[in-house]
């Protein structure tokens, strides 16, 4: 009796099917693998965790990085899902990977640029050092050397150290970490700039100024004059009035900022005769440079100041004053004001000399 022979293509095609069936499922098991692996969280904890991505640095490297960390564990999967979606892109800075993010978030995250931003507030009324300072200390901002004098700082600018003060805009930055202290403090300057020709070119007719620095120097004046903003405009307008007149402006603040570190925060009828180029109760006409840094609202007074006939203005002890338009009117308010209260008042401005 004869056996039956099988045919041999009908055997082949077994092995072909079985094998095809074999690849598939392993696909599926590796893609379903690759799946899990990439929407699996992270290995961060419940506060997140902040990494930060080096400048130069590229996708592979952060990868690898995070993955000798333990945060990710196949870092080569998650880059080749990076190739895959077309986002290989990568900025540098501060990253936050919150509590429950996974892989692909991470990914999108660093395509972005997601990165950690900080703010930094400069005040209406400091002093170039001031802010020069603030700068510096503000969380992660790179310390150059060139920011780490008043002197250096003004030259990285372009600026003379002597003439830097007032050209800082008082305002919130916000800013990446890595950003150098130049890079921040550039930008304050910039703004500033802008500012003062937005404000410069919406002036009043008939100022006093010839050129929008010496605008600028008025606002420093205005700025640490102005205990309430309503008064700003009423205040450049006790000021404008004066120059026109010829009289000098007698303001408090030059003095203080003429005495330097030699003030102790008491002011005396000595040193209201003292003499330096900042005293505007022995100089006429604006001091040579600004005394701090003025905000727009301090600009814009200064280049519309409020119409009336105020000379003189006095504090009334609130953070508001007393405005008079003639001598005999503002020594009146001097002693209601301010001798009730001591003897060695003081008075901004004072005499119509």
């Amino acid at each position: 009796m004869k056996k039956k022979q099988v045919k041999p293509r009908k055997n082949i095609w077994r092995y072909v099917v079985g094998a095809l069936v074999l690849v598939l499922l392993s696909a599926f098991i590796g893609l379903w693998a690759a799946k899990t692996a990439l929407v699996q969280p992270l290995a961060v904890g419940e506060d997140g965790m902040r990494f930060e991505v080096a400048s130069g640095s590229n996708l592979s490297r952060a990868l690898r990085d995070l993955g000798r960390e333990g945060v990710i564990r196949w870092p080569r999967l998650v880059l080749a899902y990076a190739y895959w979606q077309g986002e290989t892109r990568i900025h540098a800075g501060e990253y936050l990977l919150p509590y429950g993010s996974n892989a692909m978030d991470l990914v999108a995250r660093l395509n972005r640029g997601d990165v950690t931003r900080y703010r930094l507030t400069l005040v209406e009324g400091w002093t170039f050092r001031q802010a020069l300072d603030q700068i510096r200390a503000g969380r992660n901002i790179i310390k150059s050397e060139a920011g780490s004098s008043v002197e250096s700082a003004s030259s990285a600018l372009g600026l003379d150290g002597a003439t830097a003060e007032g050209w800082i805009f008082p305002d919130t930055y916000i800013y990446r970490s890595g950003t150098t202290d130049i890079e921040l403090l550039r930008q304050a300057y910039q703004r500033m700039q802008g500012v003062l020709e937005e404000e410069w070119r919406a002036r009043d007719d008939n100022l006093p100024y010839d050129s929008p620095y010496e605008a600028l120097i008025m606002a420093s004046l205005i700025e640490k004059e102005t205990g309430q903003p309503s008064e700003r405009s009423e205040i450049a307008g006790v000021f404008v009035r004066r120059l026109n007149k010829g009289m000098r402006l007698q303001t408090d603040p030059t003095v203080i900022y003429g005495l330097g570190t030699e003030f102790d925060g008491n002011l005396t009828r000595a040193h209201l005769r003292q003499a330096t180029p900042y005293n505007t109760y022995v100089i006429s006409g604006l001091p040579p440079t600004p005394i701090a840094l003025p905000g727009r609202e301090a600009i814009r007074a200064a280049l519309n100041p409020k119409p009336g006939n105020s000379l003189y203005f006095v504090g009334k002890g609130d953070g508001s004053h007393h405005f008079s338009a003639t001598l005999a009117e503002h020594n009146r308010a001097v002693r209601e004001y301010q001798l009730k209260r001591r003897a060695d008042y003081r008075s901004s401005p004072t005499e119509g000399n």
